[in-house]
């Protein structure tokens, strides 16, 4: 596999796939870490390694574009690259989202408001809210993806029963705006989140729950042409 199947896996190819974007970045970044020992791109192996828990972490399997299904219908959770890591705590459900300055979608309340009366958004909404235990009142100005992203990582580490998850937000680039979105979502964690750090959330759904942000350089062309 290359960051070329990466690309077919998209939604829509023809906007995400271009230097710069994060489908890209994050395709080459983690393609180029498969020949590393770890498997794990070294930023993120260095933010992992700073935390006890998490270092030493190898990657065991790694899927892009991972769909994972919540309640109400419509489009599954699409995440960027899920994977299991191996620690010496035991595997690890990992939710990497890339970001090269997007945003986090739109905020819950938008995203809520052009939901018909027969829509099933409320209930995925009250899933979300549910597993994360966030207010529904709380989630109206936060975005989107902060919400079903990391819940897809706790319900795949249900699924395949291992004790922890990890949503890790890996940026590219200027990132300024939804390393903001990023923190305040994560006060509603109860977490003072800072960039480059793991931190611990606790208990979600059963599962011991995780966040983290690594922010890096976009690949350069050395880098594109080794992971090609």
């Amino acid at each position: 596999m290359g960051p070329s199947d990466w690309r077919r896996l998209l939604a829509n190819p023809a906007t995400q796939w271009r230097q710069t974007k994060s489908a890209f970045e994050a395709a080459v970044a983690w393609e180029a870490a498969r020949g590393s020992e770890r498997g794990i791109p070294p930023a993120v192996a260095a933010t992992l390694d700073a935390e006890p828990i998490f270092s030493g972490a190898s990657l065991l399997l790694g899927i892009p574009e991972h769909q994972v299904e919540l309640e109400g219908g419509g489009h599954a959770s699409q995440t960027d690259f899920w994977a299991l890591f191996a620690t010496k705590s035991g595997v690890v459900s990992v939710a990497v989202e890339a970001k090269a300055g997007e945003p986090f979608d739109r905020p819950v309340a938008e995203w809520l408001a052009d939901a018909s009366e027969k829509s099933g958004k409320p209930a995925r909404l009250a899933q979300l809210c549910n597993i994360l235990e966030i207010s529904r009142q709380d989630t109206e100005s936060l975005r989107y993806q902060l919400m079903h992203r990391p819940v897809a990582a706790i319900l795949e580490a249900v699924r395949f029963q291992v004790p922890r998850a990890l949503f890790l937000v890996h940026a590219f680039g200027d990132n300024d705006a939804s390393l903001g979105d990023y923190q305040r979502w994560a006060r509603y964690l109860g977490v003072e989140a800072d960039a480059n750090r793991v931190h611990h959330v606790g208990l979600r759904f059963g599962i011991d729950f995780w966040i983290g942000w690594v922010g890096v350089a976009p690949a350069d062309d050395q880098t594109v042409r080794a992971a090609v």
